[in-house]
């Protein structure tokens, strides 16, 4: 039973740790804004595209600041 108990509490903690380190980032990508949890490497490789802000630790955090800053998720942007 301790053993369940140990490797539950465990799992827990991991489980909070991974949600805890995820960011977001708003983008310009093809044009429009984006919000993603990739890297600003992973988009600039993977998508062209460039960041917009730093990175939040909430994607609603993020879609605030695009929708306040750019007009929103899907707004015309550029990299320019």
């Amino acid at each position: 039973m301790r053993v369940f108990i140990s490797v539950f509490a465990a799992m827990m903690f991991v489980s909070a740790a991974a949600q805890a380190s995820t960011q977001y980032t708003v983008y310009c990508a093809n044009s429009k804004v984006e919000i993603d949890s990739r890297t600003v490497e992973q988009m600039k490789s993977q998508r062209s595209a460039c960041p917009l802000s730093s990175a939040f630790n909430y994607r609603m955090d993020a879609e605030s600041f695009a929708k306040k800053n750019f007009g929103g998720v899907g707004a015309k942007c550029s990299c320019r």
